[in-house]
């Protein structure tokens, strides 16, 4: 049986890995099998080995450790689907012939940084004043990177949909909200992004947890971090 791991940063897919019979080590330092330019990833933080029909994850001592599915591991065997987060990346653990053949990533979370398409002077004093308030996430509930989650650590962040923003969240002092993003792309209704169901508009709407953001089909979950 072969195994792969698909490596993902804020919803991108980056790079695809085979993981063979020789053990992969995941870390800042060079020397390192996947080196990840990440100052919240250890020097050597995890290491994937494989043995016919099974593979392992282990945590070699990091400072912010590795999570399988949001639970921090030492060492524990992996399932398909898995999502193995380091640091600000995450690793989807797939089996062949399970996994689709084509990776490329329907549905994007990102942080909001383009102001030529969205005007966002407030950027710098929210980023400011946010900080230290109650950190929330979004889990990817369907689709290949399903169980897949993402924090939502900056004041503004996109939801969109074949590289079309769609929907923006946004943090404040008291929480997020979410508001459609509007452009000139003709729509059809289901392009349209729903809040549990509803269609939302360009009026913010405060989230709450376990709502679920509907967008073309692909479905994620916000929650708040304990």
């Amino acid at each position: 049986m072969e195994f792969k791991l698909i490596l993902t940063l804020d919803g991108e897919i980056i790079k695809e890995y085979p993981v063979g019979d020789e053990s992969i080590s995941i870390g800042r330092k060079h020397g390192n099998d996947i080196q990840l330019n990440d100052l919240t990833v250890s020097g050597r933080h995890s290491l994937f080995t494989s043995i016919p029909n099974q593979a392992f994850v282990e945590d070699l001592g990091s400072t912010n450790g590795t999570l399988v599915n949001g639970n921090h591991i030492k060492k524990t065997t992996l399932k398909h689907g898995d999502v193995i987060q380091v640091g600000h990346h995450q690793f989807t653990f797939l089996t062949e012939g399970k996994n689709q053949t084509n990776h490329e990533p329907t549905m994007f979370i990102k942080a909001e940084m383009d102001e030529t398409q969205i005007v966002l002077p407030e950027w710098e004093s929210r980023e400011e004043s946010i900080k230290g308030q109650p950190l929330a996430g979004l889990r990817t509930l369907n689709g290949p990177l399903a169980r897949t989650v993402m924090e939502l650590r900056k004041p503004f962040n996109t939801v969109g949909f074949q590289g079309r923003k769609m929907a923006l969240l946004s943090r404040g002092l008291d929480g997020y909200t979410i508001s459609e993003i509007r452009n000139n792309q003709s729509r059809r209704g289901r392009d349209r992004p729903l809040l549990n169901g509803e269609k939302i508009g360009p009026t913010p709407v405060e989230l709450q947890s376990s709502d679920v953001i509907n967008i073309s089909g692909f479905e994620v979950e916000f929650y708040y971090i304990h």
